[in-house]
């Protein structure tokens, strides 16, 4: 791979990221990208990491958004263009960048495979080293080798390919499972002897995390170069984590969503208290307003306003914890939970097909948020004789059971993707909750054109509350600071 020279046009290059980034939700104005360009004019692109700094530190609000600036900005100003040289036939820069080298093309199924050994012994010595910039020029070899469409062990390359793929050159080479190969490598050098076994194997559990980011990009790099920079930046640089989908997040995204629920938490507690602060201030108060002007020959420079207490409000979420809704409904749960000073009472309850109150299992610092959906779906009881979601009688056995729960100061937030299974969505009992509680919203993780798909009632319950699409951390956020009444 040759070094990639000063971009043709930086301008149209910095433009590029930054609508890319954009995309991704970050809030970029005119002035960020106006101060980007004067980097850019004053480090110059002598130094790619000095430039990365720089940029970040002009267009980047938070620490969040780093990861999905990173991976654009290796799209539009990448380490290199082209083929990696070391992998050129006799590693001398001659022959087709395209095919194997001599005597090392796929071998067939059961047979040996010198390229993937030879790769894997130079990567054990890489990774034991700590070698960065060998890493880096492996992460090409192996996309090279590997990575190619077409290119499995019965293929061989296919020179008409047009994508490269990190899943399966990853896949190919296996890395994680040198690491009994580069620890016992490391216990036997020159390591730190006071380093234990177990503190070594996370080091290189590390390094193999950071070796396979390197080969993500630069397949994303190879195919940005074939289909262009901001199409692959729209599609395959990963989202913020307020911006995953609900329900197609991964247990590692989920994971992660749980990691920000407190500081997502007083981020709103915040706003939410300001708003109250403000509505402190009713009306204006003609008489005394009147009577301040006296003082300012009839001016009213300073209005009075009737005082209001406004109470905090109640909260109750009503919450699906079946199949992958569950993770939507976990994250809401906790986020709510984590605010409980801003509300004067908070209940919870899940259901699947049955309700059954769990505010007990999200109190107290001692909730392990990693495990509670599985605490919910063991010891309370969400289930009757089958284990399929079931709105209607969910809704009906809330309704009749729990009336104590819902006042004229509560503000019901159901949770769920409203599919019934075809079962009868029992939209009195709704209206019975809707007419007790202040305000019923409906928050939906799917998106509002598979309501009336399938077995979903979505559009039913609707027409009794108001229903919201709530796909991701950053959706919720905004519906939670905006429907909750002061």
């Amino acid at each position: 791979m040759t070094a990639a020279p000063p971009p043709t046009d930086p301008a149209a290059r910095l433009t590029g990221l930054v609508r890319a980034l954009r995309g991704h939700g970050l809030r970029i104005g005119p002035a960020e990208t106006v101060d980007a360009a004067a980097v850019l004019d004053v480090l110059g692109f002598a130094d790619r990491e000095q430039m990365r700094a720089g940029l970040a530190a002009a267009l980047l609000r938070s620490d969040g958004q780093r990861t999905v600036f990173d991976a654009a900005f290796d799209l539009f100003f990448p380490l290199g263009v082209g083929t990696p040289e070391a992998v050129r036939a006799g590693r001398d820069g001659q022959g087709d960048p395209s095919a194997p080298p001599e005597g090392l093309t796929p071998p067939r199924p059961g047979r040996p495979d010198p390229l993937r050994d030879e790769l894997r012994d130079r990567l054990a010595a890489a990774l034991a080293a700590d070698d960065r910039a060998a890493q880096a020029r492996l992460a090409g070899e192996v996309v090279e080798a590997f990575g190619r469409y077409g290119s499995g062990p019965a293929a061989g390359s296919a020179p008409g390919s047009d994508g490269w793929s990190a899943h399966q050159a990853l896949g190919r080479l296996a890395p994680e499972t040198l690491l009994a190969r580069v620890l016992a490598g490391l216990r036997a050098g020159a390591g730190d002897p006071d380093l234990s076994d177990l503190v070594l194997a996370d080091e290189i559990r590390r390094r193999i995390r950071d070796f396979r980011v390197l080969v993500a990009t630069e397949a994303r790099r190879r195919v940005a170069e074939l289909r262009g920079a901001e199409r692959i930046a729209e599609r395959a640089v990963a989202p913020t984590v307020d911006r995953i989908d609900f329900l197609t997040a991964g247990r590692g995204q989920l994971a992660e969503l749980r990691r920000t629920v407190h500081p997502l938490a007083r981020k709103l507690a915040t706003r939410l208290a300001a708003r109250r602060r403000r509505a402190a201030r009713g009306r204006i108060d003609l008489r005394r307003t009147l009577r301040r002007s006296l003082s300012t020959g009839g001016v009213p420079l300073r209005p009075a306003y009737r005082l209001r207490r406004p109470a905090r409000p109640e909260i109750v979420l009503l919450c699906d914890v079946s199949g992958s809704v569950a993770g939507f409904a976990d994250f809401t749960m906790l986020l709510v939970q984590a605010m409980s000073e801003q509300f004067s009472k908070v209940r919870v309850f899940a259901f699947v097909n049955r309700t059954a109150e769990v505010t007990g299992l999200l109190a107290g610092r001692d909730a392990d948020p990693a495990r509670l959906a599985a605490r919910i779906l063991t010891e309370a009881k969400v289930t009757g004789y089958h284990g399929n979601s079931d709105y209607g009688a969910a809704l009906g056995e809330f309704a009749e059971r729990h009336p104590d729960a819902v006042g004229p100061r509560t503000s019901v937030l159901i949770l769920g993707d409203a599919r019934t299974n075809h079962r009868d969505p029992n939209l009195d009992a709704l209206r019975r909750i809707a007419g007790r509680a202040r305000r019923v919203y409906w928050l939906n993780p799917e998106q509002p054109a598979l309501w009336p798909t399938g077995d979903s009632a979505a559009l039913a319950y609707a027409g009794v509350v108001e229903m919201h699409s709530c796909r991701n951390a950053r959706r919720l956020a905004e519906l939670i600071t905006r429907l909750i009444p002061v």
